[in-house]
């Protein structure tokens, strides 16, 4: 497992249990999984957002009294890992209006379970941002790997990476946490295992294709 700082588990709220306990159920129908994802979706963002830098900055309220807040003071890119990672586009885009959204194609061949990355295009400048990556599925932890490994060679600095994952297996965040260990994870929920699939348990079945509505919600 990754240093305690860098690994961001939202708190466990009942509200949250009852959230999980609509979407990972096989019988969810499409328009019940994507409003209750959203609702978890927004969630990760925010704590995600939290994991950045920022600066004092205040400014006066309607009664003419100071307020002493903050702001980020970096300039904030997000990177959505093809497909299921565009699925948390639409709420980022509801936090974050006008945020730069990169994409990276990395696919798992069914055999060797090992992933391979077919396309990539980076938002400009991106060396010098922090980016939330996006990739709701942390099972095995190569295909967040591979997009990290993108990044690094990009320019981006690694403590500058915030991974965002709905779910994930311990066996993806101790593979992230060795290879990346100044990468942060946030996520919603860490699952009990993978199974022979690679799927994770008790898991959510293909997010991207449940959220898309391109299969049935088995695994």
């Amino acid at each position: 497992m990754p240093a305690q700082h860098n690994l961001h588990l939202l708190p466990q709220t009942s509200q949250l249990r009852a959230l999980h306990t609509v979407v990972r159920d096989r019988h969810a129908g499409l328009d019940v999984f994507v409003l209750h994802s959203r609702r978890i979706i927004r969630l990760l963002l925010e704590a995600g957002l939290d994991q950045l830098p920022f600066t004092e900055h205040h400014v006066t309220t309607p009664v003419g009294a100071t307020y002493r807040g903050l702001k980020h003071t970096v300039d904030i890119c997000a990177v959505a890992v093809v497909r299921a990672g565009e699925s948390m586009e639409a709420e980022l885009r509801d936090i974050h209006p006008g945020i730069r959204i990169g994409k990276i194609l990395i696919q798992r061949d069914k055999q060797t379970k090992l992933p391979h990355l077919y396309y990539s295009h980076l938002p400009p400048g991106i060396a010098d941002s922090h980016v939330l990556l996006l990739e709701p599925m942390l099972a095995t932890g190569g295909s967040a790997n591979a997009a990290i490994d993108v990044l690094l060679k990009a320019g981006v600095r690694e403590e500058h990476i915030v991974l965002i994952d709905f779910i994930a297996a311990p066996e993806g965040i101790r593979a992230v946490a060795e290879a990346h260990p100044q990468v942060k994870i946030v996520v919603s929920s860490i699952e009990e295992r993978l199974n022979d699939n690679a799927f994770m348990v008790p898991g959510i079945g293909d997010f991207g294709d449940r959220y898309f509505g391109t299969t049935d919600s088995g695994a």
